[in-house]
């Protein structure tokens, strides 16, 4: 059941809803590749229904539901929420896979086969390796 929304709004980090029951939740944008990288301004320009919130011009969409769902914490997701200074996206692209596909990873929405997942262990690694080995003249 769609839960009725009363209120909706935007933080630096977040969307938020309200419902006419008072229940809060909200969706980070940084589990979401277009909201994560739009602009405040571009992020302003929601609209919503009964049943979510779109952003036309970025091509993205939320069910007022999905904000009340259980999200599984991944192993990824408390990585890469503990070490933001390593950028997800420049991950995905130095692996060559599609940075959605990637968040997907990160958030739980979709799980990495066994080999995909030691693939991103081995990157990572490698980086923190490049970034011991690092020398200034």
């Amino acid at each position: 059941m769609t839960p009725t929304i009363e209120k909706i709004w935007l933080t630096a980090d977040a969307v938020w809803i309200r419902t006419t029951d008072g229940l809060e939740a909200c969706e980070y944008f940084d589990e979401y590749p277009r909201l994560k990288y739009a602009t405040q301004e571009q992020r302003a320009q929601y609209v919503s229904d009964a049943f979510g919130i779109s952003w036309p011009n970025l091509d993205e969409d939320l069910s007022f539901e999905g904000f009340f769902k259980s999200k599984p914490r991944t192993e990824l997701y408390r990585f890469f929420q503990a070490h933001p200074e390593l950028n997800a996206s420049a991950v995905a692209r130095r692996m060559g896979i599609s940075q959605s596909l990637f968040a997907q990873y990160i958030s739980g929405t979709k799980r990495p086969s066994e080999a995909r997942l030691q693939e991103i262990y081995s990157t990572v690694h490698s980086i923190g390796q490049e970034l011991l080995e690092a020398v200034f003249v």
